[in-house]
């Protein structure tokens, strides 16, 4: 499985996700197609076709917004000694957070009106969301999960040169037993990762995943526009609304152009 694992990380778009992410993926896939031992020789038709089958779904579900030649850009900006300002450049190399610099700051004023200042966060799926702490005009303790070495790695070297308190993890916060374990905080953050979980498989897994995340708050956003940049029609989530409803979480709505925030309280 290892020797799997390091042929399907061999494309760039897909060499700095954890191990433990391939391999869950793979014995899934194993399980589905009820192969009892794995193919060893990489010349082999069958080895070629799950490394072929195990590409295409990790491109699904993580590789479609990564961007390599931003990642290198990112590396470098984190290592210049002057550390002023480097989380608006930072910021600038990924498209849903470039999206939020003309509101990051208002985001956060919004949301800390409902949930007051916290004093320990959660960012699951976090992808360079933290390089955003400035525009929260607070301190607080973050812990940040990702599925993306490199990223975490980027982060934690900007933690420490920048003195915030907090660690960046690998996690794949689909490990619902896994949340459960994480430290307990005041706020939580599922930034456009319902999509990545549910796979258009209804909304089960985001459910799961919220409810096993160990904070008061959390905040789950959506995109409101379309691949193309068109606004959608309904940008709502009547879905989120109906689950808040039965699983009694209170719920507020923050919306901006490009995003909109439901801030759930459990």
């Amino acid at each position: 499985m290892q020797h799997l694992i390091q042929v399907i990380k061999q494309k760039k778009e897909l060499k700095d996700i954890s191990d433990d992410f391939v391999k869950d993926h793979l014995i899934k896939y194993q399980t589905k197609h009820n192969i009892k031992i794995l193919p060893t020789n990489p010349k082999s038709k069958d080895f070629k076709i799950i490394v072929k089958d195990i590409r295409a779904e990790l491109r699904k579900v993580y590789g479609l917004f990564r961007n390599k030649d931003n990642a290198k850009l990112r590396n470098e900006l984190i290592q210049q000694p002057n550390q002023k300002n480097i989380h608006l450049q930072i910021l600038q190399t990924h498209a849903s957070t470039k999206e939020r610099l003309p509101f990051y700051k208002d985001l956060y004023t919004e949301i800390f009106k409902i949930t007051k200042k916290p004093k320990t966060i959660l960012d699951l799926g976090c992808g360079i969301n933290p390089f955003s702490i400035p525009f929260m005009k607070i301190k607080p303790i973050y812990h940040a999960y990702d599925i993306n070495e490199e990223e975490i790695t980027n982060i934690n070297q900007y933690f420490q040169k920048n003195n915030i308190k907090g660690k960046a993890e690998l996690l794949d916060i689909s490990k619902t037993t896994k949340l459960k374990l994480l430290p307990k905080s005041d706020l939580a953050f599922l930034f456009k990762v319902s999509a990545i979980l549910d796979q258009g498989k209804g909304h089960k897994k985001t459910e799961e995943v919220i409810d096993a995340t160990p904070a008061k708050y959390v905040v789950v956003s959506f995109p409101t526009l379309t691949m193309s940049g068109k606004p959608m029609t309904a940008p709502r989530r009547s879905w989120m609304e109906w689950l808040c409803k039965r699983r009694n979480w209170d719920y507020n709505i923050i919306e901006f152009k490009n995003e909109i925030y439901y801030v759930l309280k459990k």
